[in-house]
């Protein structure tokens, strides 16, 4: 039997997504858990900021960010960057992340990241704790060595993070295929 709770945020686990902001020079990471996509076509992502923390007013003022997937290997800086200040600290710097220009926006994005998405803000909505920047994703750049011969992105290869509820998982092996339940055998 389930016992029932005060209501929370309790959908786990997530993406603990490393978000970049700022430019070449002035720049900052965030981590973020509350993150996903909105939509495909047009492919439109969200993050959500706590309105005090540092990179708010950097995405606010710049309309961009990076959403860096995280992989195991870059867990511990992740958990950094979300505990310290990117006031008092240059986090690429402290973490030895490699900024590295990225495609479409004034942004970095993280060069230790497989994957990075390029986000330009189209609506910010506030909602207590934390304000949604919803943002069009206009660029994607992946790591060439986990692009196939058939040019399928292979993040299985990379051992992506998850968070929930305070701990960070390794994601394991994989178990299926989208359609995998309704192919014909």
């Amino acid at each position: 039997m389930k016992q029932l709770l005060n209501s929370g945020a309790l959908l786990a686990p997530v993406a603990p997504v490393m978000v970049s902001c700022g430019d070449m020079e002035n720049s900052n990471i965030i981590t973020i858990a509350w993150n996903g996509i909105i939509n495909t076509k047009p492919p439109v992502a969200y993050i959500s900021v706590r309105p005090k923390r540092h990179s708010y007013e950097i995405i606010k003022a710049s309309g961009e960010f990076v959403i860096n997937l995280t992989t195991s290997a870059m867990i511990h800086s992740a958990d950094y960057c979300g505990i310290y200040t990117g006031k008092k600290v240059d986090k690429f710097q402290k973490c030895k992340l490699t900024k590295e220009a990225s495609y479409n926006v004034k942004c970095p994005s993280i060069a230790e990241s497989p994957l990075s998405m390029e986000c330009k803000v189209r609506e910010i909505i506030p909602f207590g704790t934390h304000d949604m920047f919803i943002a069009d994703i206009v660029g994607v750049s992946v790591d060439d060595t986990i692009i196939d011969a058939n040019g399928k992105i292979r993040l299985d290869k990379v051992k992506l993070a998850a968070y929930a509820h305070g701990d960070y998982f390794e994601l394991g092996r994989k178990i299926g295929s989208f359609g995998f339940s309704a192919a014909k055998r």
